[in-house]
């Protein structure tokens, strides 16, 4: 199941900057980790925002709900949510 995701994060500007550090070393190390792992297949930056789009294989909701709420910085993410499914009129035969 494919879903996109648009995360934006919004650090509050009085948090501790060192545990700020830590927390986006802690949140790259979970990506890669969901990334080998084929989970979280793709991911790009938005312009100008310290947010990203990216799109997850799953294998229900309740699985990316459990992926999305274990990443490290979580408690500080607004999230957009939608399910995806390849159009009818792609020439690729699979989920690219």
């Amino acid at each position: 199941m494919l879903t996109m995701v648009e995360m934006n994060i919004r650090i509050p500007l009085d948090f501790d900057k060192e545990e700020a550090k830590r927390l986006k070393a802690r949140e790259k190390e979970r990506f890669q980790e969901l990334q080998r792992a084929g989970k979280w297949r793709h991911i790009w930056r938005i312009v100008g925002l310290y947010a990203n789009v990216s799109i997850f294989d799953v294998e229900s909701n309740a699985e990316l709900h459990d992926i999305l709420t274990s990443l490290p910085l979580y408690p500080f993410m607004e999230m957009k949510v939608t399910p995806l499914c390849r159009h009818p009129s792609s020439v690729h035969d699979d989920d690219r």
